[in-house]
C-alpha cells in the first residue's frame, strides 16, 4: 500500500478516538500521533513489497512502557494492517488516556468454554479408562 493510502487510514482511524495524525514523512514513512495528556507514539510503516513489519515507538519515557503489547502483536507471526496495529496501540495507551478498560469478556468466555469442555474430556476418559 503506498504511503498516502496508509496516511488516509491513519486518519480515519483517528477521527474515532482520542489522537491526532500530526506529522507524516513519506521518505521515512512515518507517522506521529498525539493525544492530551502529552501521549505520543509514531510508526514507521514498511516499503511496498517489502517482508518488514510496521514498527511502534515513542520518543516519551513516559509512553514506552505502554507500547508493549502492540509491539508484542506486531511480532507476532501473520501480516498485520496498520489499522490492526493501531488498534492494539490504542488499547495499550487506555490507562494513559483515562479510558476504560476494553473488557476482555469474550476472551473469557472463550477460555471457560475451553475448560469446561476439557473437564468434560477428561471425566469422558476416566469413564472409559475405569470400565
Amino acid at each position: 500500500m503506498d504511503f498516502q493510502q496508509l496516511a488516509d487510514v491513519a486518519d480515519k482511524w483517528c477521527s474515532s478516538n482520542p489522537f491526532e495524525l500530526i506529522a507524516t514523512e513519506e521518505t521515512e514513512r512515518r507517522m506521529d500521533f498525539y493525544a492530551d495528556p502529552g501521549v505520543s507514539f509514531y510508526v514507521l510503516c514498511p516499503d511496498n513489497g517489502c517482508g518488514d513489519n510496521f514498527h511502534v515507538w515513542s520518543e516519551s519515557e513516559d509512553c514506552l512502557p505502554f507500547l508493549q503489547l502492540a509491539q508484542d502483536y506486531i511480532s507476532s507471526c501473520g501480516k498485520k494492517t496498520l489499522h490492526e496495529i493501531l488498534e492494539k496501540v490504542l488499547r495499550s495507551f487506555r490507562p494513559l488516556l483515562g479510558l476504560p478498560d476494553v473488557d476482555d469478556d469474550a476472551f473469557e468466555e472463550y477460555n471457560a468454554d475451553v475448560e469446561e469442555e476439557e473437564a468434560e474430556a477428561d471425566h469422558q476418559q476416566m469413564g472409559v479408562s475405569q470400565q
